[in-house]
């Protein structure tokens, strides 16, 4: 029962992170961190990114102009970049590193320790991952907000909007957390049941097949 239970976790760890790795990839390069929409135009939407400003218009698509400096952005967007690109890295480093510690995986099948260590260290960096990921989302959504309730711009100036990257980003940011938070419990988990009982990595290894068996689609 034990061994399923951290089984399951460890596949929905695995999971979540993967997704959460994913949204946060596709928000770091999509120009959709901002929207704004001209009255006197409706026929053009603005959006703006990390890397480039674009212009959506319904008869000539969508033309993008790179920012020129990376000096001469402002400062949430400079931070931004650096944190959402050590989201990805470490995101995937976490992967990467938590991977060999499944239960299912043949990997050191007689050393469990050396497995749970591998799933703690993947959750804490899936756990950097997505804190890095919320951060810039975070703040880029906290100053649009703030300028567009800035009493000092006058209102026929237009306002930037929430994009549909801030969005992904935060849901990025929770999968990522909550992926490594289900990968570092299937480690307490396993440092528990082992403790009350030795480690036997034939039965583990019957378990594996028999759940992959019969759930083809969670298969490694």
């Amino acid at each position: 029962m034990a061994l399923a239970i951290r089984t399951y976790m460890q596949f929905g760890g695995t999971l979540l992170s993967f997704t959460g790795w994913i949204l946060s990839c596709v928000t770091t390069y999509v120009p959709l961190w901002k929207n704004l929409n001209l009255d006197l135009n409706e026929l053009e939407n603005w959006t703006m990114g990390l890397w480039q400003t674009c212009v959506v218009q319904e008869e000539g698509g969508m033309q993008c102009k790179d920012f020129d400096s990376f000096l001469a952005l402002s400062p949430e967007l400079r931070v931004s970049r650096i944190l959402m690109f050590l989201s990805n890295g470490s995101g995937m480093l976490g992967l990467v590193i938590s991977s060999p510690g499944l239960e299912c995986v043949k990997f050191a099948a007689g050393n469990q320790e050396l497995k749970n260590r591998l799933l703690l260290l993947g959750g804490i960096m899936l756990w950097t991952s997505g804190l890095s990921a919320l951060a810039p989302v975070s703040w880029v959504a906290y100053d649009t907000v703030q300028e567009f309730w800035d009493e000092s711009i006058p209102d026929i100036v237009p306002r930037w909007e929430f994009g549909e990257a801030l969005f992904m980003g935060w849901f990025g940011g929770f999968f990522l957390i909550l992926g490594g938070t289900l990968l570092a419990s299937s480690y307490c988990f396993s440092s528990t049941d082992s403790a009350s009982s030795p480690y036997k990595p034939t039965k583990q290894h019957d378990y594996c097949l028999s759940v992959n068996s019969k759930h083809p689609d969670l298969t490694i």
